[in-house]
């Protein structure tokens, strides 16, 4: 088999931590720029293999290749990739060098919500952010560009003291490839009516004043029945004489 070598390739070099999808490579330490006679990569996890010999592949794997120089170039790495990297090469002489190089591979991380709910009565609330059900990533917490949390519990709880700030809060979430943050709340009691009366001061107003008038009535009401019964006693007793 011919050697698919990759010539005139311009590729960033691999970091330990990459985000899935990166294309890089991995350079082969080699001494004095010599140019191995035959060399053999090995990934460790899954014993795919690219091996080159004499400028003709031997063995390849889909999603790998090799550089001129023996390098070793990843086209949109996954999280498969993942894992250490063993290569061994020969120079003409016949003088074996080896060694390992590892990487690590990440999914991106999603964007995440802000949701609250704040209870004014108590003084006391609650941050949720949620990133789904992601077990590799970090929560950061920021109150305004502050950063005052950088754990792993989605929850803040804040106290009277916080609400009383009225300051702004948002969440991050990362690992070691990438970074995403949340939309931002303020954290705030301000303009809420508060817990409200049954019946407020006016309404008692009111109804003392219905009251009152509701007496004048009964008193006037008793005046008239009164005046009506002694017009009645009079006329009979005119009517007797």
């Amino acid at each position: 088999m011919t050697a698919p070598v990759v010539k005139g390739v311009v590729s960033e070099i691999c970091g330990r931590d990459l985000l899935e999808g990166t294309s890089c490579t991995i350079k082969l330490k080699t001494k004095n720029n010599d140019r191995p006679y035959e060399i053999r990569w090995v990934h460790l996890s899954s014993d795919a293999l690219i091996h080159r010999k004499n400028e003709k592949i031997k063995k390849s794997t889909p999603g790998l290749t090799m550089e001129e120089d023996g390098s070793l170039t990843f086209q949109n790495v996954s999280l498969k990739n993942t894992g250490k990297y063993k290569y061994t090469f020969y120079a003409s002489d016949g003088t074996e060098t080896s060694g390992e190089e590892e990487i690590k591979v990440y999914e991106k991380a999603p964007n995440p919500t802000l949701t609250m709910t704040i209870n004014c009565k108590d003084k006391n609330a609650t941050l949720f952010c949620d990133f789904g059900n992601r077990t590799d990533l970090t929560v950061s917490w920021y109150k305004e560009d502050n950063i005052i949390q950088n754990k792993n519990n989605p929850e803040l709880l804040l106290t009277s003291a916080h609400i009383q700030e009225n300051k702004t809060y948002s969440c991050s979430v990362s690992n070691p490839a990438s970074n995403e943050q949340s939309n931002s709340v303020t954290v705030s009691c301000e303009g809420d009516p508060g817990p409200r009366k049954l019946f407020s001061p006016d309404f008692w107003v009111l109804v003392s004043i219905l009251a009152g008038s509701g007496a004048l009535l009964l008193l006037l009401i008793c005046i008239l029945i009164i005046c009506a019964c002694q017009n009645c006693s009079q006329l009979k007793k005119a009517q007797t004489r």
